[in-house]
């Protein structure tokens, strides 16, 4: 089963940034490599990212779930700055997923 995530910025593009980018990149590989989740393909974008994982609804919910926790709380760490994601509106979940 494949399952896309996306994650959206709280506020403007913070994935521009070079740096930014590749953290929050490296993130998702690391959490796939740790827990055994093929990673199929990553889609930035300056104020996004959409993470193609091998798995179903549930365990997508929990991997975007965790990259979101890591990677906010690298970013206010390092940028002094508040959470890089938002939390999804009531309503709409972390990710959707499509049978491929």
């Amino acid at each position: 089963m494949i399952c896309v995530l996306r994650l959206t910025a709280l506020h403007g593009t913070p994935l521009d940034d070079a740096g930014v980018r590749r953290n929050v990149e490296a993130a998702a590989r690391a959490i796939g490599e740790r827990e055994g989740i093929e990673v199929h393909g990553l889609e930035v974008a300056p104020d996004s990212i959409a993470i193609t994982i091998d798995a179903d609804r549930l365990t997508g919910l929990g991997f975007a779930a965790e990259l979101r926790r890591v990677t906010n709380q690298w970013y206010e760490q390092k940028y002094r700055d508040g959470p890089l994601w938002g939390t999804p509106k009531p309503g709409e979940e972390w990710g959707e997923e499509s049978n491929e």
